[in-house]
């Protein structure tokens, strides 16, 4: 007998085992090594999140007491992706050019941004998934009650053990664990979670294989082949199963829906896609997964009817079966693949659900609350990570509150369908809004909310029975005793399916309710745009313009930006629109495409109708003009097309002339400086030069008889000696940069010492300048030239000692290590260097402020531009952080392995 001990160990390798991979695919990620992570397989394989416990307990005991109604469960998915794969397509396209995250972020922002109708799919997405989480908490306890007793039969008084109801809080608890680990590692949702992807792939392969494995053990160990399979199935309670067709159809369609609109079903199809050309390899392989799966089902339902004593439960024959035949191992591995069909689903579903709630729900009240707006001072990362981590915790406690409410003892597939149908009535608003432009957001509200309370009302609440939820009178005798109003019996009904009557009417009333509400109502113009980029997503790609340009400022955005994508993202983001722009070096113009794109950017972290709220603030609510929405209602083809290269042509010469400009000044500029440096560098020589010559001759003709004065006079004929040298040292040391003659002595050193050098050289601490810096993250080794690499940190922290101007000078010395490069930040908390010179302090000559304060031929940044060039890295100036701010960088090759 395999004790349950030996049970639990095999279970928590397996975990481990799991988590591993995940870890090793994260890293891959991580150094750039994607390879097959990204690959077609993987993508299909993921797809498998589908097929959880229900269809892998499930349908067997669905198919031995429902006979081959079973299969609408897999045809509907199946007609999806070979005949309708266009749809997935056209959300997959939507998904990357929107960067949408889930699917209350797509219904979101197809109607106009609207945080109100992202709250209530959400809501729905929620209440609706639950039910299908207690499903699989439900399932892995009951496997497990396999194991925890001598008998196989695994009866209803064995289920609602205190024990199991214990088993089932630490399974829901691990999986929070893991889902926390891997799925909110970043909060843009649009980088794909590649460890957990790679995981989900594996469990698909091993409950695939396990459900294979007893199916070939039922047939041809068991049973004498196919053959005698057919004499089990004659024998069977199932040869006598009728088709009902409007049960068959509305379970199809039911299925189809799901596979649709469930939250992780979008994720893994919109969300983790990376290439959409690798649907056109899941709209064959996935129909051939869900084939395998569905191919012994029926082979193990009639030989367990007949095997297994009376009162087994059927939902369980995939493991009762090989334990009564004492095949324990074959026992175990079945037991794995019923665990990985459970734990694949909860964990995407616990990521695209938490997603949501801190996007939709979260981040709204957050910001409503706030009264300093959009570029609040904080870091709204840490925000969205704790909100994504509670929301797994909260989304897993109602799936585990469900299981204990509901007792556990309700068939998996009746808890699927109540599921199914929850989701479902996203479907009218969802393909409404991608293929009906006229469909608007009251229409869209309108009809989610009456088929949410539909589906409430008919089937969720009296599926916890009479008193339970709903009183035992209200289900018997309708309201107020109005028959036609029962829950289960609306318009009469009652002769229906439970099922089936709450998907019939749920769907009817949301769809007149959306067609009615939007032919009533007239779309805002943000609707219109959004529909346009919607409906035409494969005509218009980039999207349509939905910012007035100027009414925003780039620094303020950008403090925006550095709150959400973190410093290293925003920055890059904003100096590679301001490099589009001609403006190398300063920040970008607010235009209205790249107003559009970063919304677009910040939607990827805090989802769409968020974003829109926060630029909206900072904006003043500029929102789009009649002018942009009839050009975008504009139909024809010829006059975009032609409208699109006078856009481009007028963009181009503004963007020449600005660069014409932009360099004019540059040259006036460095004029300037050169004239200025000619006249400074020509006193600079003369006044030591001169005072050489002056103490010189009055040693040399004796006219001084004291030792002190000669003393004095010969220190002051050494002093101006050694600044003459110091000047002259540093127009040699550029000449021999710039010429390349500059022979570099790599060492291997720690970052940490460069920097403690620097400092020390400085005597920073005792001018008053104080220094913030991190210990732990400059333990970076390096290979390079040390003293040149001191050079350029000595002549940055000397250079916030001469001219920040704070009544409390302070320098803080950050280092980041991202994924190409090794980069030190110097900001100090000074005035910063005006805009209309910060082009040109790396230039030779450039000076800026009091000369004769600061000292110096203004040739110190120069020549830290020129080491870090022959360093292999770079430096820049950082605009927008409050201070004087320079990042040096050291690309990742001369990183050393640690």
């Amino acid at each position: 007998m395999l004790s349950f001990n030996l049970l639990l160990a095999v279970c928590l390798c397996y975990v481990v085992l799991l988590f591993a991979i995940a870890f090793w695919a994260e890293k891959r990620a991580e150094g750039g090594r994607l390879g097959w992570l990204r690959s077609p397989l993987v993508y299909t394989l993921s797809l498998s999140i589908y097929c959880t416990a229900w269809t892998f307990y499930g349908a067997v005991g669905y198919a031995a007491r429902s006979g081959l109604e079973f299969a609408t469960i897999y045809l509907g998915p199946t007609l999806i992706m070979v005949g309708w794969w266009g749809i997935l397509r056209k959300m997959v396209r939507i998904g990357r050019t929107q960067r949408i995250t889930s699917i209350a972020d797509l219904i979101s922002s197809r109607y106009g941004k609207s945080t109100l109708l992202g709250m209530l799919v959400t809501l729905l997405a929620v209440l609706g998934t639950t039910p299908y989480i207690a499903l699989q908490l439900q399932s892995v306890t009951l496997s497990f009650a396999v194991f925890a007793t001598d008998s196989h039969v695994a009866t209803p008084e064995h289920w609602q053990s205190p024990d199991l109801e214990a088993t089932a809080l630490w399974v829901a608890a691990g999986l929070a664990i893991f889902t926390i680990v891997f799925g909110t590692r970043n909060i843009d949702v649009n980088e794909r979670h590649h460890g957990v992807v790679t995981a989900i792939a594996v469990e698909a392969v091993v409950k695939l294989l396990a459900l294979l494995a007893v199916g070939a053990f039922v047939v041809w160990s068991v049973a004498d082949g196919p053959g005698d399979i057919y004499r089990y199935i004659d024998a069977s309670p199932i040869s006598d199963w009728q088709v009902a067709p409007g049960r068959w159809i509305g379970l199809t369609f039911l299925s189809a829906a799901a596979f649709l609109c469930l939250p992780r079903m979008f994720h893994v199809l919109v969300v983790e896609n990376a290439d959409e050309r690798h649907l056109a390899t899941a709209s064959w392989a996935f129909p051939l997964y869900l084939f395998a799966m569905s191919l012994f089902v029926v082979p193990i339902a009639v030989v367990g009817l007949a095997t297994m004593p009376e009162g087994s439960n059927p939902d369980l024959f995939v493991l009762t079966l090989p334990l009564s035949f004492d095949r324990e191992v074959l026992a175990m591995f079945a037991f794995l693949g019923g665990f990985s069909s459970a734990t694949s689903m909860v964990i995407v579903a616990a990521i695209a659900l938490a997603t949501m709630v801190s996007n939709h729900i979260v981040m709204p009240i957050w910001l409503a609350t706030r009264t300093d707006g959009a570029s609040m001072s904080g870091d709204v990362r840490n925000v969205l990570l704790l909100s994504r981590r509670l929301s797994i915790i909260g989304v897993l406690g109602l799936g585990y509150t469900y299981f204990r409410v509901s007792g556990g003892g309700t068939a998996l597939a009746a808890i699927g369908l109540i599921s199914f149908v929850g989701v479902a009535q996203v479907l009218p608003a969802l393909l409404g809004g991608i293929f009906w432009r006229g469909a608007t957001r009251v229409g869209a509200a309108l009809g989610v909310g009456v088929g949410f309370a539909i589906w409430l009302y008919a089937l969720l609440l009296p599926s916890f029975g009479p008193d339970a939820a709903m009183p035992a009178a209200l289900l018997q005798d309708g309201p107020w005793g109005v028959g036609w109003l029962r829950p289960q019996a609306l318009l009469g009904t009652g002769a229906m399916d439970p099922v089936i009557h709450a998907l019939f009417w749920s769907i009817l009333l949301n769809a007149l309710a959306f067609c009615a509400g939007s032919l009533l109502t007239f779309p805002t113009p943000l609707e219109r745009l959004q529909g346009a980029d919607f409906v035409h997503v494969f005509r218009h790609p980039a999207g349509a313009r939905g910012w007035s340009p100027g009414m925003a400022e780039a620094e303020d955005l950008l403090i925006m930006a550095q709150r959400i994508l973190g410093p290293s993202e925003a920055q890059a983001l904003f100096q590679a629109e301001a490099s589009a722009q001609g403006k190398q070096g300063y920040l970008p113009d607010t235009t209205s495409d790249f107003l559009d794109r970063l919304e677009r950017e910040l939607a990827g972290s805090v989802g769409a109708a968020t974003a829109h709220a926060m630029l909206g603030q900072i904006t003043g609510g500029a929102a789009v003009s009649v002018e942009e929405l009839m050009r975008v209602a504009d139909e024809t083809a010829q006059i975009m097309e032609y409208s699109a290269q006078l856009e481009a042509k007028s963009a181009e010469l503004s963007r020449t002339a600005r660069q014409l400009r932009e360099a004019n000044e540059k040259l006036t500029a460095l004029s300037i400086q050169k004239d200025a440096f000619l006249s400074q560098i020509s006193h600079e020589l003369r006044t030591p030069m001169t005072s050489i010559r002056s103490f010189s001759e009055i040693l040399r003709d004796g006219g001084v008889e004291e030792p002190e004065a000669r003393s004095r006079y010969a220190g002051i004929i050494h002093d101006e000696a050694l600044r003459l040298t110091r000047l002259l040292d540093d127009l040699l040391d550029l000449s021999v940069l710039e010429n390349g003659q500059v022979t570099l002595n790599e060492q291997d050193v720690m970052l940490s010492q460069v920097i403690d050098r620097a400092v020390t050289a400085t005597g920073s601490r005792a001018d008053g300048l104080r220094i913030r810096r991190n210990p732990a993250d400059e333990q970076v080794p390096l290979r390079t030239d040390p003293d040149r690499l001191a050079q350029v940190f000595i002549n940055l922290i000397a250079n916030a000692r001469k001219y920040c101007d704070a009544a409390e000078p302070e320098l803080g010395i950050a280092v980041r290590r991202g994924g190409v490069a090794v980069s030190v930040d110097f900001v100090d908390n000074g005035a910063g260097i005006p805009r209309d010179a910060q082009a040109v302090i790396f230039e030779k000559f450039s000076r800026l402020g009091d000369t004769s304060a600061a000292g110096g031929a203004g040739l110190g940044l120069a020549i830290c531009r020129e080491i870090m060039v022959r360093l292999g890295g770079g430096i820049s100036y950082l605009p927008g952080q409050g201070g004087a701010a320079f990042r040096v960088t050291l690309p990742l090759a001369n990183v050393r392995a640690a």
